[in-house]
């Protein structure tokens, strides 16, 4: 299946800004992982004073769609509050890009959940806020990682479509169970994989099984 690309999408995947490592930056995160396919490594410089992001750069390691919305991310961030980052959403990055493909919804995603990492350590180390211990792995943190994995064709996360059918919590090891509804059978190994990634970055966790599962009814109907 070809996957197309809006203009504004191929102009900064093709022409990226902000692209590079900061020296003199103060804040930084990284987000997403080389082994699962998409990585953004975020550099800032955070007035001290005024909140202010007056210099953000951003390495990628990923497809267009991830260094497209990195780029993107990074121009919208500069110049503004970090409580005003705070606030922005995937579909920020989304719309500024006159829209992503459905199977790449989570780079946006990523792209903002990186800036808003390197947010909040730096506030941790400027002591604005306390430094989190490692949260309890339970059933409400699982559903609240899941809202990270955005259904390709609704644009909706997986949570909120009641597609957790069921968790199962042994230790550190998880086991989720998805409903895929009416999903078509191409978005199931997009949706495996992005649910995958975002359970094996809680912290603590050591091992994730993912079942992907189809309504009886859906069943026999084919």
């Amino acid at each position: 299946m070809a996957i197309k690309y809006s203009q504004k999408v191929i102009q900064e995947f093709t022409d990226p800004a902000n692209v590079g490592k900061l020296n003199d930056a103060n804040a930084g995160a990284t987000e997403g992982s080389a082994a699962c396919g998409d990585m953004i490594t975020y550099s800032m410089v955070i007035n001290e004073e005024t909140h202010v992001i007056e210099e953000v750069k951003f390495l990628s390691y990923g497809c267009a769609s991830n260094i497209a919305t990195a780029s993107m991310a990074t121009k919208i961030a500069k110049g503004l509050t970090i409580e005003e980052v705070k606030h922005l959403s995937p579909k920020t990055v989304t719309d500024a890009l006159e829209g992503l493909p459905a199977v790449k919804i989570h780079c946006s995603v990523l792209a903002i959940n990186g800036l808003k990492s390197a947010i909040h350590q730096w506030e941790v180390d400027h002591g604005l806020v306390e430094a989190p211990e490692a949260p309890q792995i339970t059933r409400e943190l699982v559903l609240e990682t899941l809202r990270n994995v955005i259904h390709p064709e609704t644009g909706v996360n997986i949570a909120k479509m009641n597609m957790v059918r069921d968790i199962q919590i042994d230790g550190t090891s998880l086991f989720v169970e998805l409903l895929m509804g009416e999903t078509e059978e191409m978005y199931y190994e997009n949706i495996e994989e992005e649910a995958r990634e975002q359970l094996e970055g809680i912290a603590g966790v050591t091992t994730v099984t993912v079942k992907l599962s189809e309504s009886s009814s859906l069943k026999r109907s084919r």
